[in-house]
């Protein structure tokens, strides 16, 4: 089933910048809670059913019937990992890989905790690499990195993204070894 579903909220804050997202999943119950938990925090959202749709969208993929929209500057893209046809990790490849749209934040998003997916991610440029279900403080945490990042420059967010390679803190330490006497 192709759908796109382009949904942009009219919000017009005062003293904020609207940001746009392009969500890519391909569970109508999951695009619909990332869709909601965007919108609560005012983003505009386009949400699509796949990585090829989201390609047509940024208009890296030039079909006939591409919806492209020239005026709707994407700010940050969300995608599921775990995708039929391609992945959220081809996805962000072929993103990066683009000299027009590498700058984009890319965020995966899965309920799988592989370290060695959550690293090659984060290796091939992802933004951060969230769990599912993903919660509205992901999503706050989210648009502050963004709203950080077109405030003080993409150099220093490559340098942020060197140093957070993996988060080693939330995972189980190993106990201490002691010398035996």
């Amino acid at each position: 089933m192709d759908t796109m579903n382009v949904c942009c909220n009219q919000i017009t804050p005062s003293n904020s910048k609207e940001l746009h997202v392009l969500a890519v999943d391909d569970s109508n119950i999951d695009r619909k809670v990332i869709e909601r938990l965007l919108k609560i925090s005012s983003f505009k959202v386009t949400v699509v059913d796949s990585g090829s749709r989201a390609l047509q969208y940024l208009g890296l993929e030039q079909e006939s019937n591409s919806t492209h929209f020239d005026d709707l500057k994407v700010n940050l893209i969300i995608t599921d990992y775990s995708m039929p046809g391609m992945t959220g990790f081809e996805l962000l490849k072929k993103i990066k890989n683009s000299s027009t749209l590498k700058q984009i934040p890319v965020v995966i998003m899965s309920s799988e905790n592989i370290l060695t997916r959550i690293d090659r991610c984060l290796e091939e440029g992802a933004e951060d690499y969230l769990l599912k279900p993903v919660k509205l403080s992901d999503v706050t945490r989210l648009k502050d990195s963004i709203l950080k990042t077109e405030t003080t420059g993409i150099d220093q967010l490559q340098s942020c993204r060197i140093k957070r390679k993996r988060n080693d803190d939330w995972l189980p330490q190993p106990a201490p070894k002691f010398a035996r006497l």
